[in-house]
Order: C-alpha cells, then sequence, then structure tokens
C-alpha cells in the first residue's frame, strides 16, 4: 500500500502565500468562499487588491498549470471577487487577477513558479452585467 498523497493544492497555495508576502503583499484572505465557489487568495499590494488563482501541478502531462485557468473559471472568479469588493466596501480600489503557477517535483519540491500578473481582465457572466 502507498502512503497518503500529499494535498497539493494546499502545499501550492501555501507556497504561492510566502511567495506574495516575499513580494511585499499583504495576504487578505486564504480560501474565500462566495456560494458555489472560492478564490485562493486575495491580496493587497500598495492600494491595489489582487485576486490570485493558484495552480499547482507536478506534471505537465495535462499542459501547463496556468492553462487550467479557463474561460468558466476566469468568470467564476470574477463574480466571487465582485462579491468581495461589494462586502469589503472596496469597490473604488483598483484591482487585478493573477494566477500563480507552481510545478512541483514528485516529492513536493518547487521546481518552478510563476507568478502572471494581471493574467486576466474581469470577465463578468452574461447575467452579471
Amino acid at each position: 500500500m502507498r502512503g497518503v498523497q500529499p494535498n497539493i493544492a494546499k502545499i501550492g497555495e501555501t507556497v504561492a502565500a510566502d511567495h506574495l508576502k516575499t513580494h511585499g503583499y499583504q495576504i487578505l484572505a486564504h480560501n474565500y468562499r462566495y456560494q458555489r465557489g472560492e478564490i485562493d487568495l486575495i491580496a493587497k499590494k500598495g492600494n491595489s487588491i489582487v485576486f490570485v488563482e493558484v495552480k499547482t501541478r507536478r506534471s505537465l502531462k495535462y499542459g501547463t498549470p496556468q492553462h487550467a485557468v479557463t474561460k468558466q473559471k476566469q468568470q467564476q472568479i470574477s463574480k466571487i471577487a465582485l462579491a468581495y469588493l461589494q462586502t469589503q466596501n472596496l469597490l473604488d480600489s483598483p484591482c487585478r487577477f493573477d494566477v500563480i503557477a507552481i510545478l512541483l517535483s514528485p516529492q513536493c519540491e518547487v521546481l518552478r513558479l510563476e507568478q502572471i500578473e494581471s493574467a486576466f481582465d474581469f470577465q463578468p457572466e452574461p447575467n452579471m452585467v
């Protein structure tokens, strides 16, 4: 019997949060949930709110991690971001959507971390506007 598999997503989110903090970001929320979705990290740098989707992989068999952030996922993140900004009274704050793509070794060591700033623009669902 093989050992327990590590939670790759949680490892990636921890690595991403540490990366952001090292680069001067303040983490405002981890795993912010709204309805049936979630944003992995919400951070602040300067006066900008940064919504971060973390994608972690242990192989490139199914493509790079960032390619998993589909148009549908972007719409979901946008909807949750709007809810966050409304509930925190931050609608006038500048914001952006980043993706942090992490590639781990089979032993879960970080092989590559790429932060893609402004990876996508706000993607409203047709019924949101």
